[in-house]
């Protein structure tokens, strides 16, 4: 199964804000220090604050945090959220008819039942886990200490 890059940006993001906890991330600190697409950035902030996952604060000094605690925040639902559809062939996307086999199909099965499974893995993280390494991580980022010492990172 692949992910899109819509989602691979928004574990990103969450991540970056979990390791910054209360102080504000801005889309040009992510962009910078990840090096992806502002635009793609944008959208994604975007999504994810109509979604919950973020609190985004206009103006000069504005930026965005996490909504929530990052133990709070499941990975698998952000993945379900993001991604919309998961199906990896047209049959196992509800798609009447796409195959003349598809009602008794072996494979089909198999594949709804490895994207279960997929699931069922990143259902057990959160964005907590993810960030679990925040030295080397904020060290890789360059991010400043004292703001990540901080933050709330439980």
């Amino acid at each position: 199964m692949r992910l899109t890059l819509q989602t691979d940006y928004a574990l990103r993001i969450l991540m970056f804000a979990g390791i910054r906890g209360d102080a504000l991330s801005t889309i040009d600190e992510i962009v910078t220090r990840f090096d992806i697409s502002r635009g793609h950035a944008m959208k994604v902030v975007h999504r994810l604050g109509q979604k919950g996952y973020l609190r985004t604060v206009r103006g000069k000094n504005g930026g965005m945090r996490l909504a929530r605690i990052p133990s709070q925040i499941n990975v698998g639902a952000v993945v379900r959220d993001m991604e919309g559809e998961l199906g990896v062939l047209g049959c196992l996307q509800d798609e009447k008819e796409f195959c003349r086999i598809q009602t008794c199909c072996v494979l089909r099965g198999a594949l709804h039942e490895a994207t279960k499974a997929f699931l069922t893995a990143l259902d057990v993280l959160t964005i907590a886990d993810l960030i679990k390494p925040h030295r080397s991580m904020t060290k890789l980022l360059d991010l400043d200490r004292s703001i990540v010492r901080s933050s709330r990172l439980r």
